[in-house]
């Protein structure tokens, strides 16, 4: 019963500085504003997000294209993969069950597809 009392006091304070309690899980971002530099983690504790690699676009939430230049993945879904977690804008971990991803994505060859997928 103690932990009740701590969780809602937590709340309770997170409210009163003016953060909700959905900002402070991945659960409640949106992935279609996800772009820039990301760095891919085998590290699940590292990472900021849990994404799932979809065989299909038609249920992925984000389809997100693999930038080359840095300065170009300035747009929802483009991705600059980078391997040095310090010039990374997020971190993601790929998950292999779908149940335990914040969200799933698919590649694509084409800039101009990626995106939300609604």
């Amino acid at each position: 019963m103690r932990w009740v009392y701590t969780a809602f006091y937590f709340s309770f304070i997170l409210t009163l500085i003016g953060v909700s309690v959905s900002d402070t899980c991945a659960q409640g971002f949106d992935a279609c504003q996800l772009y820039g530099v990301v760095h891919i983690t085998e590290d699940p504790n590292e990472a900021n997000f849990r994404a799932y690699v979809e065989d299909s676009e038609a249920f992925a939430d984000l389809v997100v294209y693999r930038e080359d230049n840095r300065l170009m993945a300035d747009q929802p879904g483009i991705w600059f993969i980078t391997d040095t977690p310090a010039f990374a804008n997020f971190s993601v971990f790929i998950e292999k069950n779908r149940g335990l991803a914040d969200f799933a994505i698919f590649y694509t060859d084409i800039q101009s597809f990626a995106g939300c997928n609604n």
